[in-house]
């Protein structure tokens, strides 16, 4: 891991939990249980890298804003922590939901007892359902004109939804979201893996919350900025989420538990329909980096100010766990 990526990190995870510990009940408010429980999931560690990656798309659309011609040269906007952490809620509820039993029915996520483990699936239910509630309610409460918190809050909503591809009366042309995503997942079990059902998936139950994160963090830091740059925005989110998501197809197959601070092997074990199940491991890793690189390409007009998102793609295809 190189040095701009390493402080992006230990900064970004900083900035988050702080935001965090401002934003959730404390673990002596009443009722206990259910505070206990999203504390549980929320501070169980976590790269954070959804907040990071929203965090660094503002530092960078600011500074092209502004033309101060370096990522380095912009301090991160106001109150952009409460958008990152709004969204590590909405992930962290995603992570929730997902190892129920009915679901995935995992006992380890982060390196912890997954939610339900530890307090029972009914809380853990609760506890999902009260994170992506407090998420939105953060959003709405955000330091920014109506017009761009109205434009976050569409944003985030449809991509954590069922489908962004229609929203009203307009055809977005977007895949579909984050929860469509994991329906297309469980119905994909157990059967026979076609490259187009695999890349759909990836897409829609990964690739659309880390979207979102970047375009709403780019929408945050430029109030003024172009469709020109929001769509780049959504072109190399779209890339680096699918990016993302074939390097976790590979890591579950190739590390451990421990490494991974999840239950190894639940892919293989549970017949998802994974990257490497359809194209191999070499394979995988190779698209990975053709991703990245036309990712890469789409923050060119954004010059230097362009430096910290890239570091930050190209760890996405990098890391161990």
């Amino acid at each position: 891991m190189n040095f701009t990526v390493k402080n992006l990190l230990l900064s970004g995870v900083g900035l988050t939990d702080a935001a965090l510990e401002r934003l959730l009940p404390g673990p002596e408010t009443l009722p206990h249980s259910i505070h206990r429980a999203m504390r549980h999931s929320t501070f169980a560690g976590g790269k954070r890298l959804r907040p990071i990656l929203c965090m660094e798309a503002a530092r960078m659309t600011a500074a092209h804003d502004h033309a101060s011609g370096s990522q380095a040269d912009t301090d991160l906007p106001a109150g952009v922590a409460e958008l990152g952490a709004a969204l590590e809620m909405l992930h962290t509820y995603s992570l929730i939901h997902d190892d129920l039993p009915a679901l995935d029915n995992d006992d380890l996520r982060r390196g912890q007892p997954t939610c339900h483990k530890a307090f029972g699936e009914a809380t853990a239910i609760l506890a999902g359902d009260a994170l992506q509630t407090l998420a939105f309610q953060t959003i709405a409460s955000l330091p920014s004109p109506a017009a761009t918190t109205v434009r976050i809050l569409r944003e985030v909503a449809a991509a954590v939804g069922t489908g962004v591809g229609r929203v009203g009366a307009i055809e977005t042309g977007l895949p579909p979201g984050m929860i469509g995503g994991q329906v297309m997942d469980l119905e994909g079990e157990h059967q026979r893996p076609t490259a187009e059902l695999v890349e759909a998936i990836h897409r829609a139950k990964t690739g659309a919350l880390i979207t979102v994160s970047i375009v709403a963090g780019g929408l945050y830091g430029a109030a003024s900025a172009s469709e020109d740059t929001i769509e780049r925005l959504r072109r190399f989110g779209q890339r680096a989420g699918l990016a993302f998501q074939i390097v976790d197809d590979v890591l579950d197959m190739t590390e451990d538990s421990a490494q991974l601070g999840k239950t190894a092997g639940k892919d293989t074990a549970s017949d998802k329909a994974t990257w490497p199940a359809v194209y191999g491991i070499e394979r995988s890793l190779a698209d990975a980096q053709e991703l990245i690189a036309d990712a890469f390409a789409e923050l060119e007009p954004f010059g230097a100010a362009a430096d910290g998102l890239k570091a930050l793609a190209g760890y996405l295809v990098e890391r161990k766990n």
